[in-house]
């Protein structure tokens, strides 16, 4: 399997159209002072536009008659330009309104994907829900841009098109409709399939804005590996399930418009047949007809309007199920966690693991669910160092995601200061622990941007201390700009003991009564190791540190070490207690020159 084929959304895909117009409704009326205002511009440009074929009308029979024209000629000409002039506000006014549509969904939607559960982001893949915001978000413009407002005019100008026509000639009034029918009942039927193919195009939108992220995201990896043409036909493959799509929803698009302009032009021709004959026949007038054919005109031109409006709404509809599937995920703060506590119990144990179990839910795409922590209990006293190691995946990293509330337990307890964690606010439980991730990430941005995002209110000093404590000062002064130097998408200016020293930095500017170092070391050489061991050491008095390390030598003289393995606790203790106690342990000592 090539590489595009791995990282796929294993999130449940909505693959019929389930969204419904009066999901869409919400949006509309966040802005109906405009839509009102549309509406009533709407109106007054269909009254008028009625006018015009009475106008000439009027006009014709005043020419047959030699009666002066002049009056009814300047009439006209107000008449048709007062309607551009109120088409051209009113097409503003729905485009504003269009651009406030989007801004609304999309400010929506990015609130909300930065405060679902942690377990979401595992499940879905970054780029299908940038796609949402971005590509989905816009079709919804299409709704109010493309006629759906218009139309409120269009059933005035249809209806009143309608009732004149049946006072000129009724005969003809019904040869019309009879035409007119056939075509509106095809087009109906043929739009429905419109909103579950926009769906899927963009569902295939959104798997290739993510293949194309994940390629972006480890270019340099697939550059290495020659792997540039496999990534592409992945990418391909996306981007061409989504054209399938559109050139489906263009068919349908293709079938409606002629079917429309065969209708009107169908339904011209047997007008002006059967009108000609009746002028010849007396049975009517010369400027009835003209009146009779360009309000039918004006009746039909409603009507493609209607069809616009139809597709466009199926389309937004369409899109909207992809949007409406974000917004209804629970966030990460629910409402079961009304009753909080704000400060802790006052307890000589920072954190306690009471026979705590968890496993990752199974999805169809992964059955495993096997336990990554198992029956875990540990107590870890205030201001102690406490260092978790064992094998890789045996769920050290996992334990500091559900102390910081990232995923819930399956079973047991864990405990901040005496209080269940479950009782605190997600607010108030991470503002007394600092994290920094096994990763390390740093954002995109400036060395300032990086520092201030968990304390906005520090200074330039504060800022200069904490990169001086992590050995970091020579990055401020390779750049002129100093704090203000931009360290490249993804920290990609730094090195990676770089990221790692930012990242620890950014944490302890915090300086919150608990942190977490999650392997905060492992990109460090022996020189910045033992200067960060000693930076660390400084900021961990009066602090509790939890830290994992596969280099024992950066934990021996931790106060605790916990032992895991295949997600249970084997043995806890010193070092020295631990060599003689667990073999695991004293296994890793040796390895690692310890012993």
């Amino acid at each position: 399997m090539s590489m595009a084929g791995r990282g796929r959304n294993l999130a449940p895909k909505d693959t019929g159209p389930k969204a419904k117009f009066n999901q869409l409704t919400p949006y509309l009326l966040e802005h109906k002072g405009p839509l009102v205002v549309a509406v009533v511009l709407s109106l007054i440009g269909a009254g008028v536009s009625l006018a015009q074929p009475l106008v000439v009308g009027q006009i014709i029979t005043a020419v047959q008659e030699g009666q002066d024209v002049g009056q009814l000629a300047a009439i006209l000409v107000a008449i048709i330009f007062g309607a551009g002039v109120a088409s051209g506000f009113m097409y503003y006014v729905l485009a504003k309104a269009g651009e406030g549509v989007v801004l609304s969904a999309r400010s929506k939607l990015a609130v909300r994907l930065l405060k679902l559960p942690i377990l979401e982001y595992d499940l879905r893949r970054t780029g299908d829900l940038v796609s949402r915001v971005g590509s989905d978000t816009t079709l919804l413009r299409a709704v109010l841009t493309q006629g759906l407002i218009d139309a409120a005019g269009g059933v005035l100008i249809f209806v009143g098109a309608i009732i004149a026509m049946a006072f000129i000639d009724p005969f003809l009034l019904l040869l019309t409709l009879g035409m007119i029918s056939v075509a509106v009942v095809s087009i109906v039927i043929s739009a429905r399939q419109i909103r579950s193919a926009t769906t899927k195009a963009q569902q295939r939108v959104g798997d290739m804005a993510a293949s194309v992220e994940r390629a972006l995201s480890a270019v340099r990896t697939i550059r290495a590996a020659r792997a540039e043409s496999r990534e592409t036909e992945g990418i391909s493959n996306d981007a061409n399930e989504a054209y399938v799509q559109g050139i489906k929803i263009a068919k349908i698009n293709a079938l409606i418009s002629p079917i429309a302009g065969i209708a009107s032009n169908s339904a011209f021709i047997v007008v002006l047949g059967v009108g000609g004959f009746r002028v010849a026949s007396g049975e009517t007038s010369v400027a009835n007809l003209v009146t009779f054919i360009l309000l039918m005109f004006l009746m039909i031109r409603p009507l493609g309007q209607a069809f616009g409006a139809y597709s466009s709404v199926m389309s937004a509809l369409g899109a909207l199920a992809r949007i409406e599937e974000i917004l209804k995920l629970p966030l990460e703060e629910t409402a079961q966690e009304s009753a909080q506590i704000t400060k802790p119990k006052k307890t000589e144990n920072a954190i306690e693991f009471k026979k705590v179990s968890f496993r990752y839910p199974s999805t169809e795409d992964f059955r495993d669910g096997k336990p990554v922590i198992d029956n875990v209990s540990f107590k870890i006293k205030m201001g102690d160092r406490v260092a978790l190691v064992g094998p890789s995946g045996s769920g050290k990293s996992t334990i500091l995601s559900l102390i910081e509330r990232f995923y819930e337990p399956d079973s047991g307890e864990i405990l901040l200061e005496g209080v269940p964690v479950r009782q605190l606010s997600r607010d108030t439980l991470r503002s007394q622990i600092g994290y920094v991730e096994q990763e390390a990430p740093v954002l995109a941005g400036t060395i300032r941007d990086n520092l201030l995002i968990g304390s906005p209110d520090a200074t330039d000093a504060d800022l200069k201390s904490v990169l001086s404590q992590v050995n970091l000062t020579s990055v401020l002064k390779r750049d002129k700009r100093g704090l203000d130097a931009e360290v490249g998408e993804a920290g990609i200016m730094l090195s990676g003991g770089e990221r790692q020293r930012l990242a620890i930095a950014r944490a302890l500017l915090v300086a919150p009564p608990i942190l977490l170092l999650d392997e905060s070391t492992s990109a460090l050489d022996g020189l910045n190791e033992q200067r960060m061991r000693e930076a660390i050491d400084a900021v961990a008095q009066g602090r509790t540190m939890i830290v994992i390390a596969h280099r024992l030598s950066t934990v021996v003289d931790s106060d605790q070490i916990i032992v895991l393995d295949q997600g249970k606790v084997i043995g806890t203790g010193t070092h020295s207690q631990l060599v003689k106690s667990t073999p695991l342990y004293k296994q890793l000592a040796k390895q690692q020159l310890l012993l």
